[in-house]
């Protein structure tokens, strides 16, 4: 379990992953008593790095370092759109997965969500742009700046996607560990 858990049942916080290995983005946001305050929005920047073990390296310590300072409760990431290059969708994949493991391993539940959801979430439309979907969060969080890289809106766009989607039954696939994933998934862990 989370060592960390908050003093009161109403009261957690949620680590949104938009994973990439060009650039990670990531928010959080806390959530008393059903509403949402936010905490940050940042990103890891890997374009300076050519070897792609070395980023998915600096992802999953990047990923265990946000869940040591800031103990969320529940991690909701993005799964990787389907797109035609093969070789882009295998390395998100990967970037998710590391994202994942690190959770995981501290045993914080993972949820992930498509884009087209965590947009239709966010701004009610599924096709929107990342500029629309970061300006509803500014609005709806009250954020005084957005960042220049979009990336970041896109981990917190998932952190409150997750938010909006709790107590639903259908909410995306869910995981509180690694057994759970593996129970879900007995074709991708042999």
């Amino acid at each position: 379990m989370n060592q960390n858990k908050k003093n009161t049942a109403s009261e957690k916080i949620i680590l949104g992953i938009d994973p990439g290995t060009t650039i990670m983005g990531y928010g959080l946001i806390k959530v008393v008593h059903k509403k949402m305050e936010f905490i940050q929005l940042n990103e890891l920047m890997l374009k300076k790095y050519s070897d792609h073990y070395v980023k998915l390296k600096l992802i999953f310590e990047r990923t265990i370092e946000l869940i040591e300072t800031y103990h969320p409760d529940e991690i909701a990431i993005e799964a990787p759109f389907f797109g035609k290059n093969v070789q882009s969708m295998l390395k998100l994949g990967r970037a998710q997965g590391v994202a994942m493991a690190a959770g995981l391993s501290r045993e914080v539940p993972v949820t992930e969500y498509s884009p087209k959801k965590i947009k239709m979430a966010i701004t009610g439309n599924g096709n929107a742009s990342k500029e629309q979907v970061a300006r509803m969060l500014q609005s709806t969080l009250k954020l005084k700046s957005l960042p220049k890289n979009l990336d970041s809106t896109d981990g917190l766009a998932a952190a409150v996607c997750h938010f909006y989607n709790q107590g639903r039954a259908e909410t995306g696939k869910n995981y509180s560990g690694w057994a759970s994933f593996v129970k879900q998934n007995p074709n991708k862990v042999k």
